[in-house]
This record gives structure tokens, C-alpha cells and sequence, in this order.
């Protein structure tokens, strides 16, 4: 059983799209077209509207534009949580080409 203070499904942070308003801890109505970045760690409860939560989380949760919210998930981990993020050069690459590995 989780507690209020345990992360839902297991995640600490997440960049989520970011509901018109939530009631209840549910989005209510329909979402918005930025994201928003949550980190349970810190302490932000991610049941609780953006108009609900401090200004120091407000600033971290955004909004975001997708690629600005994945630049600020990165940076936050690896500031906030010591992590070292994949660097672009070593994520998985979409094949290219024909099965003999020849291009062309």
C-alpha cells in the first residue's frame, strides 16, 4: 500500500502534459499543449493543481514547450539528483539502409 508521500506507479520525476486544471488530484477537462515537469523528490505532489503548489515549484514545473521540458528534465535530474543523463550521441539510433547494412 502507498502512502500520500510515496510516489504514484514508482516514478520520482516526470515531464507529464500539463492538465487545465486538476480536481480531486485528477485532470479535469481537457490538457494544455505545454508539459510540465514534477519531481515527488523534492517534494512537489503531483495531485495538487499548478495554481495550488508554491512559487519555488511553479518555477520548476514550467510550462514547457516538449524539447524545453526535456532539457529541464535532464537538467534537474542530473543537478538535483546526481544523475549523469545519456549523452544525444549514445541513445539508440534508427536503422538506416537495407538488412546487408549497405545504404544507398
Amino acid at each position: 500500500m502507498k502512502t500520500h508521500d510515496e510516489p504514484a506507479l514508482g516514478w520520482t520525476l516526470v515531464l507529464r502534459r500539463q492538465p487545465v486544471h486538476v480536481v480531486e488530484g485528477r485532470p479535469e477537462g481537457s490538457y494544455a499543449d505545454s508539459y510540465e515537469l514534477i519531481c515527488c523528490d523534492c517534494g512537489d505532489d503531483p495531485d495538487l493543481d499548478y495554481r495550488d503548489i508554491s512559487p519555488d515549484f511553479q518555477r520548476i514545473r514550467g510550462p514547457y514547450r516538449l524539447s524545453a521540458g526535456i532539457e529541464a528534465y535532464r537538467r534537474h535530474d542530473m543537478l538535483q539528483h546526481g544523475q549523469s543523463p545519456i549523452p544525444a550521441a549514445r541513445w539508440p539510433r534508427k536503422r538506416t539502409g537495407s538488412a546487408d547494412g549497405k545504404t544507398g
